[in-house]
């Protein structure tokens, strides 16, 4: 049991110290109970921490805006939520509104919340024992290029022809009422899949040829943890609605839904409604701009690059010793580990057990087949000295059990 967090460290109950590599729930970007953030609560708390939600405040403004100037043109509008599932929920609502259809689109390895319309565009997990699920939701098949299930002459995976055999399926069942697509431009749960380059435009264009707004889903991506302000920039792509969540109030619920204002308005005259008891608190609003503060100030886009290429470059030469790892792969501090043997899923337990005892917190996919693929997302502000002991650790677990 976890009683205390400081930077990159858990404190359990019985007083060991847990290294963690995991953000807490992905999401801790700035380190567990950073000075600022905790600053921030306090004197805010003292003067304004929730209203109703009709009512606007200071630091929902502010945050609107900056938030806005971290954000390619025309991505100017914006409300605020709690969690990830609400901003995907939103945006799903939106974009239905907006384009008058009801078709989604997204991965066949997707997470996106637990809610409704976020729940439906959801296929790696949780789709069985509950009944029908909402009709006009579509799969698309994953771009992996460890594991490709269409491949080139060469026998690399062959993106262009999935992504084309994808949408040919997709517009056999369609009934004509394709509304939206909502992807992570970096699969998270789906087994730290990262999009190939020139995938996110290709898929972009599909989309606007057949009326459909691009929904991106930077949860995890977001805020600087891939190396860049937002995952979409290396493609130089824009979506039409952007959903942040996680790493927006680093590891407090905080959410948000960005679009253009051409889309706001029309969404608006045909009376767009999303409502929660939180939507735009002014506590969380003010965390989120402490967090945008601490972003920019340290140059924590950079600090990731720098810090993702320490840890990727340990995990290759781990790679090098522990033929049990397969793929290292991800960007910035969003790196995912294979391991491929069989009985990877068991082995990938094993191996987190280990960690855990060693002193570092790991987390594996908890998808059948792929517990073997661990999601390492240490704080940006993690040190050069904490990512060489997880590396540490890591190793000596590996060799512990195989």
């Amino acid at each position: 049991m976890a009683t205390r967090t400081a930077g990159s460290w858990v404190t359990t109950e019985d007083g060991r110290e847990l290294l963690d590599f995991t953000s807490g729930q992905m999401s801790a970007i700035l380190g567990h109970s950073h000075p600022e953030i905790v600053a921030t609560i306090r004197a805010q708390a003292e003067r304004l921490d929730h209203l109703y939600s009709g009512m606007l405040s200071r630091p929902v403004l502010e945050l609107a805006e900056r938030l806005a100037a971290t954000l390619p043109a025309p991505l100017d509008k914006a409300v605020f939520l709690s969690t990830g599932a609400e901003a995907n929920e939103a945006a799903i609502r939106m974009a239905k509104l907006v384009t008058g259809k009801f078709e989604v689109v997204s991965f066949a390895r997707s997470w996106h919340g637990m809610t409704q319309a976020a729940a439906n565009a959801t296929y790696s997990a949780g789709r069985s024992g509950y009944g029908p699920a909402a009709p006009g939701n579509f799969a698309l098949p994953v771009p992996d290029r460890f594991r490709p299930d269409i491949v080139d002459a060469d026998g690399n995976l062959d993106w262009r022809r999935q992504l084309d055999l994808g949408f040919s399926m997709i517009d056999a069942q369609s009934v004509g009422s394709l509304a939206a697509c909502i992807v992570e431009p970096i699969l998270s749960s789906g087994g730290l899949i990262d999009l190939p380059p020139g995938y996110l435009a290709a898929l972009r264009d599909k989309c606007h040829e057949r009326g459909m707004l691009l929904i991106l889903d930077e949860a995890q991506t977001g805020l600087c943890r891939t190396g860049d302000w937002y995952a979409f920039e290396r493609d130089g792509v824009v979506p039409d609605i952007i959903a942040l969540s996680k790493t927006l109030g680093a590891g407090l619920p905080l959410a948000a839904v960005l679009t253009s204002a051409d889309i706001e308005q029309q969404a608006h005259e045909r009376g767009f409604l999303f409502f929660t008891t939180h939507v735009n608190d002014p506590l969380p609003a003010a965390v989120g701009n402490t967090v945008l503060d601490v972003l920019t100030r340290d140059g924590l886009d950079a600090r990731a690059r720098e810090l993702g290429d320490r840890l990727i470059g340990g995990l290759n030469d781990l790679a090098g010793t522990h033929q049990v790892i397969g793929d290292v792969r991800g960007r910035g501090l969003l790196v995912g580990l294979e391991l491929v043997t069989d009985g990877a899923d068991e082995l990938g337990a094993a191996v987190t057990k280990r960690c855990a005892e060693l002193g570092l917190h790991m987390n594996i996919v908890q998808l059948p087949g792929m517990g073997g693929t661990f999601r390492i997302a240490p704080p940006l502000t993690a040190s050069e000295a904490e990512i060489d002991r997880g590396l540490e650790i890591l190793d000596k677990a590996l060799t512990d059990l195989t």
